[in-house]
């Protein structure tokens, strides 16, 4: 279990149903260590400024989280998490390892962006 106040991903389908039911996802997919807590608390305290981003986590040992362990964006990846961003229901950027605040809000920001009319 992951003790982060992230939406939890508990299965392959609630996987499947919230990249599909949300235009903007980042799902952090990891363990309770060293490299993956500081993301999931970057998550956590940025959720209020990205209203339009749905931020969830999964457990990378939980045999369901092989939909992001198979994908090919990660395939050369060599540590956890791995932090996987979709748009429109297709991967749209997929980071491993730490990453820093500006990093994943640099990400957000490109990948993520509103458009105020």
């Amino acid at each position: 279990m992951l003790y982060t106040n992230l939406k939890h991903i508990e299965s392959a389908s609630e996987h499947a149903q919230i990249i599909n039911e949300n235009e903007n996802v980042m799902v952090i997919c990891g363990r309770m260590g060293p490299m993956c807590i500081p993301v999931y608390g970057i998550a956590e305290d940025i959720e209020g400024e990205y209203k339009h981003v749905k931020f969830c986590d999964m457990e990378f040992d939980n045999p369901e989280s092989h939909v992001i362990r198979s994908l090919p964006e990660v395939k050369g990846f060599m540590g956890i998490p791995f932090t996987i961003y979709y748009k429109n229901g297709k991967v749209a950027k997929a980071t491993s390892s730490i990453q820093t605040k500006s990093q994943v809000t640099a990400i957000l920001d490109r990948e993520f962006a509103t458009v105020n009319a």
